[in-house]
């Protein structure tokens, strides 16, 4: 048992750690909102903001129906059920949505999480050991890079994006029983959308399965919105879909894993976030439901997203900014310097935009920015009051010439 001496000391340290922080402008305050999630939200100091920060890309987080699909849900199967999917946790709600994520994706079977982090914490351990190779990309989300340790098998890293590097790695380990390359289908951080074309071509080259997280995709990416893999036209040759329903889909949480039967029955079998999470929350489930019918049904969501991506991305450039090129609704606002980003946000929010700085280590050293993230809930009105808070705040703090 430490003595009074050590837990000061060990107290002390952390409040140390947590002033440096705020001396150096790195401290991350959370902004507080009073209102449902949408294209503008209430703060709770009743100040109303422009909201380019969330992964409300469809502007369903807030939606009415989202409302009533849940509320129906939880008149129906209750609030929680108290209990793991294999022991009494499972309702219809939970295997009708299992059964339309299959569907929309164009996968055979379908395995619910509490979070995406689960599915992606719970997939690796199960189906690979050390007989195998996990070849991964380097600016993987955080919570690939955490299943991965979880895992005896083999780990290979390649340059991001790259696709010599990649076969480089499959070539490395070609004595491997099995591999599998894993991907981000869309780079949260930069709105960079993986070679999914190129990836699976090597992967037939070289023996290996393919595995990507679509939580950036899911729902607006490729023609019908099924994600990274219909953008790419390779839907049928991923073996491994894990993703959210906390982003496009909803907004609320709950992830899943998609892919071939065989893979989803030993999930169920054998992956601890599943076996020992408590049962998504019915209400969840039933909005999600919601959500994917009306995808189905229409594309006018997802092609609102994209006008006001192509929009956005235009006239920032066109104003002076640097920002990382592409077509996502990610849209990364170079500022390089952390305390600089942290001001350029802080500077946004007193002009009515709620946006965040991401520095190291969120982002590499150096590569400081605010992520503007687009939805397609946000008006034209909208996005120009915004843009104009973006010049003032530019010129203010000398990031524009003009």
């Amino acid at each position: 048992m430490a003595s009074d001496m050590q837990r000061k000391a060990f107290y002390e340290q952390l409040a140390n750690g947590l002033d440096g922080l705020r001396e150096q402008g790195l401290y991350k305050p959370e902004r507080v909102i009073a209102s449902r999630q949408g294209a503008e939200v209430v703060c709770d100091d009743g100040r109303k903001l422009i909201n380019l920060c969330a992964n409300n890309y469809l502007g369903l987080s807030g939606d009415e129906a989202m409302v009533r699909a849940a509320v129906e849900a939880t008149e129906k199967y209750g609030y929680g059920l108290s209990s793991v999917r294999f022991i009494c946790g499972t309702q219809t709600v939970h295997k009708e949505l299992e059964h339309a994520l299959s569907d929309f994706l164009g996968t055979e079977d379908t395995i619910l999480y509490a979070a995406a982090f689960d599915a992606n914490g719970g997939v690796f351990e199960p189906l690979f050991d050390e007989q195998d190779a996990i070849i991964s990309d380097a600016l993987n989300h955080a919570s690939i890079i955490d299943g991965i340790r979880l895992c005896k098998a083999a780990r290979y890293r390649y340059q991001h994006n790259d696709m010599a590097d990649l076969e480089a790695q499959l070539q490395a380990a070609a004595g491997k029983r099995h591999k599998v390359i894993v991907t981000d289908g869309v780079f949260s951080m930069d709105g960079t959308i993986a070679q999914l074309d190129r990836i699976c071509d090597l992967a037939d080259r070289y023996g290996a399965l393919v595995m990507i997280d679509e939580c950036h995709a899911s729902g607006f990416m490729g023609k019908t919105g099924r994600g990274t893999h219909e953008h790419h036209g390779v839907m049928g040759r991923i073996d491994i879909i894990t993703g959210t329903l906390g982003k496009a889909l909803g907004g609320a949480m709950g992830g899943f894993t998609s892919g071939r039967r065989e893979v989803i029955q030993t999930l169920r079998q054998k992956s601890r976030p599943y076996l020992f999470s408590n049962s998504l929350a019915p209400a969840i489930a039933g909005a999600s439901l919601e959500v994917l019918g009306r995808l189905s049904a229409s594309t006018e969501l997802r092609d609102r997203l994209h006008a006001n991506t192509a929009y956005f991305r235009a006239a920032i450039s066109e104003s002076g900014f640097t920002i990382k090129p592409g077509t996502h609704p990610v849209v990364p606002v170079m500022l390089f310097d952390a305390p600089l980003a942290q001001k350029f946000a802080q500077r946004l929010y007193e002009l009515g935009v709620l946006v965040t700085g991401f520095f190291y280590p969120v982002v590499p050293m150096g590569q400081a920015r605010v992520r503007v993230q687009l939805s397609a809930a946000h008006t034209r009105e909208q996005l120009d009051k915004a843009l104009a808070a973006f010049r003032q705040a530019g010129q203010e703090l000398g990031l524009l010439n003009n």
